[in-house]
């Protein structure tokens, strides 16, 4: 089926449709998809190949693209292209291109050019139709136009041009035709009053059967877009002459039924081979484009797709006049073209656009405790109401079963709402979804809501916690499981200080009889080991840790002394007075790592501080300090080397204290 739009820019910006209600099982939800085109002529829908044209007048171009709106393919070098025609057996897309005075031929499978039929030098051929065997095409200018005729069926092709001779046309007409009415052919005027003519073309020529327009038709000012319906008795016609678009009887043109509409600029209309309405409607002042699909005869909508992008309350995008818009043939889809405010264009594709639109509420308690009955409720709406005795599938997932578990189907009240109770046997989230299945008039739907469901708390504790360990020690930490429901599994991490790792892993595993895990660590730096229960379905997930430090290795080793003494236990270096002592620190190695040198001084019976000072490590951890100045002799004195923990520069191990080094000046 078919569409008509004159070669005014008009497409689509790239937001989504938003779909009302999660769709069920296979149904597709409402997409958008940026078109490369610069100006939008004409669609057609080839449901053999599931490929829809979009005529580029502007861009010179034809542009393919599969039903989800991804380009496949581009058919170039058409000036002006605009008005399209399929053939029966879908092997041929026509294109009118006025701007080579040409019909072009379009091979729907390989998407490549298959022949060129000229029409005559100045005909602007711009619109289609197929009817009583041959390609009919309204052709002209402002002010003159007419309809004529390309019959493919023999040798030669025979262009016979002025079929009209009434002189009716004042533009090139739109043209339309229907498979239940082959010999029929519907003609429309974009731009000269309201006019309409009806044609029998079966003898070959275009014989008027009935007429309608002229300046004393004032049901409307143009004919926006038309369209027959599948078995040619009735005549779909967009106008601008409200909110509504016409309904004529083809024998006479006499009016049977409006389809209403929310606004008053009529854009552009399209009739599936069932018989279901689309009426693409806009206004410029709000730019609140939307299609609203009809059965046929019913003046209530059974769908209405609004294609629109707030962004600031200001929408972004608008259905311009003769709005391209088609079905699919088997009507599970309608695409339209619409032009956003930042000159872009998109496809625009509603699925199911002959189904009311079925959503779905559920609303189920935030918090509930386990094995304890709660209540969810919810509404299913649907613009048509529910058959009695609509049911909807109800499926519980939670930690026992993850994949879902069914639970009794809940029947629709006649208001569309519903209840159930369950006792969630499992804690953690339990997620409640309500599905809605769908019919022939339908949409599916389902929507869902989560319950945070109490569990137990579990003991989990990490023994050593605060405890310091020199460096390079080897300590087993045990991970302790209280009473679980099924899960007795424990995964133990550890984080040094400083490696730049963050928390690892360093043992999963079952605990043992007692509820006991363990890991043997070395502890060369800070250490904060962590035991991690994942949950089960009645026991809540838990986090235990366990802190520990470890000391550096320091050593400090005097240098130029002439003798040493064992006094007290200890040994004493004895250095002459006119010695400076050298003094070597060995730490373990940190970046920017500082060593803290501090010196004490026998007096009055106790040991009593003679000052230290801070002094950075080389990259191997060694520091050298010459120990300079006017030497005291008598005097009992000892230094040591020391890691501050923060104040050596860093905070990956707990503070080691050297062991003192004793020392005195003699003559």
């Amino acid at each position: 089926m078919r569409s008509i739009s004159a070669a005014t820019a008009l497409a689509v910006t790239l937001s989504s449709i938003a779909l009302v209600g999660a769709a069920a099982g296979a149904a597709v939800a409402d997409s958008s998809a940026a078109l490369p085109i610069t100006s939008s002529g004409d669609i057609i829908v080839d449901g053999v190949h599931q490929r829809v044209f979009i005529s580029d007048p502007s861009g010179g171009k034809v542009v393919a693209t599969d039903y989800y709106g991804t380009v496949i393919g581009t058919i170039t070098s058409l000036p002006q292209a605009d008005g399209l025609e399929l053939s029966a057996d879908s092997a041929t897309v026509y294109v009118a291109v006025p701007g080579a005075d040409e019909i072009v031929a379009i091979d729907t499978a390989t998407l490549t050019e298959a022949g060129r039929y000229a029409t005559g030098d100045g005909t602007d051929p711009q619109h289609l139709a197929l009817a009583g065997g041959k390609l009919w095409f309204g052709y002209g200018s402002v002010g003159h136009g007419n309809i004529g005729s390309l019959d493919l069926s023999g040798g030669q092709p025979q262009v016979s041009l002025a079929q009209e001779a009434e002189g009716t046309w004042k533009d090139a007409p739109l043209l339309d035709s229907a498979p239940g009415a082959p010999d029929t052919l519907a003609a429309g005027s974009r731009q000269y009053y309201f006019t309409l003519g009806i044609y029998d073309v079966s003898s070959g020529t275009a014989d008027r059967t009935a007429f309608l327009g002229g300046q004393d038709a004032a049901i409307g000012n143009t004919a926006e877009d038309l369209a027959l319906t599948p078995d040619g008795t009735e005549l779909v016609v967009a106008t601008t002459a409200g909110d509504f678009q016409q309904v004529f009887r083809t024998s006479d043109l006499s009016e049977t039924i409006r389809y209403p509409s929310t606004y008053w600029e009529q854009r552009s209309v399209d009739v599936a081979p069932d018989g279901l309405v689309a009426v693409g409607t806009d206004t410029y002042a709000s730019f609140k484009p939307h299609v609203s699909v009809y059965k046929p005869g019913s003046t209530v909508p059974r769908r209405t797709a609004n294609f629109t992008d707030e962004q600031g309350g200001v929408s972004q995008e608008a259905l311009l006049d003769h709005g391209d818009l088609a079905f699919a043939p088997d009507s599970s889809r309608l695409f339209a073209v619409t032009h956003g405010l930042s000159n872009k264009y998109s496809l625009r594709i509603v699925t199911d656009p002959g189904k009311a639109v079925t959503t779905i509420t559920v609303n189920a308690p935030t918090t509930a405790d386990r094995a304890k009955s709660l209540t969810v409720s919810g509404q299913v709406t649907n613009t048509l109401g529910l058959p009695a005795g609509t049911t909807v599938a109800v499926t519980r997932t939670d930690l026992e079963y993850p994949n879902g578990k069914a639970l009794p189907a809940a029947t629709v009240k006649a208001d569309g709402t519903f209840s159930f109770t369950d006792t969630p046997p499992a804690g953690g989230k339990v997620t409640y979804k309500v599905s809605y299945a769908g019919d022939a008039d339908r949409t599916p739907a389902s929507a869902s809501d989560t319950v945070e469901v109490s569990r137990n708390s579990p003991t989990l504790t990490v023994n050593k916690n605060g405890n310091v360990y020199n460096y390079a020690s080897n300590v087993t930490f045990t991970a302790h499981l209280g009473t679980t429901y099924k899960n007795r599994t424990l995964s133990l991490y550890a984080d040094t200080a400083g490696d730049g790792k963050g928390k690892y892993l360093v043992k999963t595993g079952t605990v043992n009889s007692e509820g006991n895990l363990s890991v043997t660590l070395t502890l060369k730096r800070d250490t904060t080991v962590s035991a991690s229960f994942s949950g089960d379905a009645r026991t809540a997930p838990k986090t235990a840790t366990s802190w520990v430090g470890a000391k550096v290795k320091v050593s400090l080793s005097p240098s130029r002394y002439y003798k040493t003494a064992t006094v007290n236990g200890y040994t004493k270096y004895y250095f002459r007075k006119t010695t400076n002592p050298l003094l070597t620190t060995t730490m373990t190695a940190y970046p920017g790592r500082a060593q803290k040198l501090e010196f004490q001084i026998y007096s009055n019976g106790a040991w009593r501080s003679a000052g230290y000072e801070y002094f950075k490590l080389d990259s191997t951890g060694k520091s050298v300090v010459e120990l300079g100045g006017t030497h005291q002799t008598g005097y009992s004195m000892r230094v040591r080397s020391s890691y501050i923990n923060n104040s050596s520069n860093d905070t990956v191990n707990s503070t080691t204290h050297g062991s003192w080094k004793y020392f005195t000046f003699t003559s």
